[in-house]
């Protein structure tokens, strides 16, 4: 992928943080794009410009009794393109009640381009802020019987490891992602990074972290790299049902009728919003979901098509070459993270 001008991640800072959340953030980031290319003594390019920013600018006190600097004042960013939520490390009502000026400025960012991810107790602060309200969410298993009594307009999905919502909302453009506690902040960090600067910056910073990044369910979030920024209701409805069916055959149709518009305004639309007609999506999402079981490794070539909506075999052999110039078994070979 082309190198271009490093996104804007801010990182929030608040008393009561789980440091290790909150500098692991910090330097997954900020090395993307670095120890790879140091590795093999190539140019650096750093894909990301980190900074942490807590109210007022102020010295940030970790549970673990780490005191670490800020970089910036919250109140002084305006727009960033992704705004990240660390874990909470101290009594959770705590937390939130000690940093209550701290809402205003979610609220505020979330009115931007910006995607938002949270890491495990930190989904606390965007449901508080009241982000997540009939949304999707994922916290760690723990907390979870205290976020549906506190938030029970909250979809949660404890089970999950990372969850994506899009917003429904016209000053809302951006996505919202939610991590479960533990390992699940890589899965997240990864899947960002591959968000922002594809597959391939996202397998050096798994390789050179030495992470592993096979991931759990993912369902909820394999096709967010599909995505492209637009406001057209119709087409992202037609897209969240594609990608909750992938497996099933799917008409368009069907998917016209859906929406109550003919096939051709919906192809229309469609190549409008998100440059390929509904057909290329609907092999668009199969062919990403195959991918992520050829890489998870424990996959058979055989029931592979099967699993991704196919019953033609030769023919769904066909459509991945042409989508990545390699056989679903020559991307497995080379991809695997059994074979790494």
């Amino acid at each position: 992928m082309p190198y271009s001008k490093p996104f804007k991640v801010i990182i929030l800072g608040f008393d009561g943080v789980l440091g290790s959340v909150l500098a692991g953030a910090l330097d997954l980031f900020s090395f993307t794009g670095v120890s790879w290319q140091r590795f093999l003594d190539e140019t650096v390019e750093p894909r990301f410009n980190v900074q942490i920013a807590s109210l007022g600018g102020a010295d940030i006190r970790c549970s673990n009794r780490l005191i670490m600097q800020a970089h910036c004042d919250i109140q002084d960013v305006i727009e960033c393109d992704l705004l990240l939520i660390p874990t909470i490390g101290d009594s959770i009502d705590k937390v939130l009640s000690q940093n209550s000026e701290l809402i205003p400025h979610l609220q505020r960012l979330a009115n931007t381009k910006a995607d938002i991810a949270s890491n495990c107790s930190g989904a606390f602060f965007l449901a508080k802020a009241g982000l997540l309200d009939g949304k999707v969410a994922t916290t760690h298993w723990g907390y979870a019987s205290k976020f549906k009594a506190d938030f029970p307009l909250v979809d949660l999905q404890e089970n999950q490891f990372v969850t994506h919502s899009k917003s429904q909302s016209k000053d809302q453009s951006g996505n919202i992602f939610c991590a479960a506690g533990g390992s699940a902040f890589y899965d997240l960090g990864l899947l960002l990074i591959e968000r922002y600067c594809g597959r391939e910056i996202s397998t050096q910073v798994a390789k050179t972290q030495i992470i592993d990044s096979k991931r759990g369910n993912q369902n909820s979030y394999t096709n967010v790299t599909l995505h492209k920024p637009h406001s057209d209701q119709l087409v992202k409805q037609v897209q969240e049902f594609i990608e909750e069916n992938f497996k099933q055959p799917i008409h368009i149709s069907r998917l016209a009728a859906m929406v109550n518009v003919t096939p051709r305004t919906l192809n229309r639309r469609f190549q409008s919003c998100v440059s390929m007609r509904p057909i290329e999506y609907i092999q668009a999402v199969r062919i990403e979901q195959a991918k992520r079981l050829l890489e998870s490794g424990d996959v058979t070539i055989k029931s592979l098509a099967e699993q991704v909506g196919y019953e033609d075999i030769s023919s769904f052999t066909r459509l991945f070459k042409r989508a990545t110039e390699l056989t679903p078994k020559e991307y497995q070979d080379k991809f695997s993270r059994l074979a790494i």
